[in-house]
């Protein structure tokens, strides 16, 4: 009697696929610079408001 190998090609086959891991790389990576970003944002972005204000006035003085 042959035995039956349960594992198929496909198993195989998606289980060393890695075509979708630089997809969700992408996505990690992209998801960290959003996180950074509004950090940044929440920590400079009232200073970085006033400053600008602070410039158009002067640029409008001119």
């Amino acid at each position: 009697m042959a035995k039956i190998n349960v594992k198929s090609n496909n198993q195989t086959s998606i289980v060393r696929d890695e075509d979708g891991l630089s997809t969700v790389e992408y996505v990690i990576i992209l998801f960290l610079i959003a996180i950074i970003g509004i950090a940044a944002w929440k920590k400079f972005g009232n200073s970085v408001s006033s400053k600008v204000e602070g410039a158009s006035g002067d640029v409008a003085g001119l």
